[in-house]
């Protein structure tokens, strides 16, 4: 059951050209990919990790990453956003992406999923 502006008028409704099923694969996928890409310094892929704040596919299959570093001067900076560009473009599929860092909000711990405060016994 699809959700309509009468069933949830606070919500935005969102069409894309891009069969759902197709959208759903995409962005399994995407989300994949993104678990492939580690901080060098600590074990546990980025997307546990919670720095990625946002992924949005465009109709014409062009994938926008918005992400954060764990710190402003983290020593990654560099290099993370073309890990994650390089893994998101492998997916069948994606005609392009691009990575935008932002630090608004700051990363906190409060963003990584229960699987990596295992992993770094954090709890």
């Amino acid at each position: 059951m699809s959700e309509t502006a009468t069933d949830a008028p606070n919500l935005p409704v969102i069409e894309s050209a891009i069969p759902a099923e197709e959208l759903e694969r995409l962005t399994d996928d995407i989300i994949a990919a993104m678990k492939t890409v580690y901080d060098p310094e600590i074990p546990v892929d980025i997307y546990e990790l919670g720095l990625i704040y946002k992924v949005d596919i465009a109709d014409d299959r062009q994938v926008k990453v918005e992400m954060t570093l764990t710190t402003p001067n983290c020593p990654s900076a560099a290099e993370l956003p073309g890990m994650v560009e390089g893994a998101v473009a492998t997916v069948g599929g994606v005609s392009g992406v691009s990575v935008d860092i932002t630090f608004d909000p700051p990363w906190d711990q409060g963003r990584m999923s229960e699987e990596a405060r295992l992993a770094l016994n954090l709890w």
